[in-house]
């Protein structure tokens, strides 16, 4: 299933991180789990985040791809199923509306 992950990171942590090298290394092992299809850096409420979208072939694949955020980076998590305008029109049709 496609998902969003949102890895919201406290600027104070991820810049530790960045100084001690492990940002570098935390953000490629999980580019190389996820292989996700893009993802996007910005600011949010003055923090660094991330957003990866990538498919998830099975719930038991989420600690692996999570727990490095939350361990190395104090990063808050929030994964959301996502959908492209074809799986939005394919589920209008199952659900008969559209």
């Amino acid at each position: 299933m496609r998902m969003m992950l949102s890895v919201h990171m406290p600027a104070h942590t991820a810049n530790a991180a960045l100084k001690d090298g492990r940002f570098g290394k935390v953000l490629s092992q999980a580019m190389e789990r996820m292989k996700p299809e893009s993802a996007y850096f910005a600011a949010r409420d003055g923090d660094r985040t991330g957003y990866f979208f990538f498919d998830l072939a099975e719930a038991s694949d989420i600690p692996s791809i999570c727990e490095p955020f939350f361990v190395e980076l104090g990063a808050k998590i929030e994964l959301t199923p996502a959908m492209t305008p074809d799986d939005v029109q394919k589920g209008l049709a199952k659900a008969g509306v559209g």
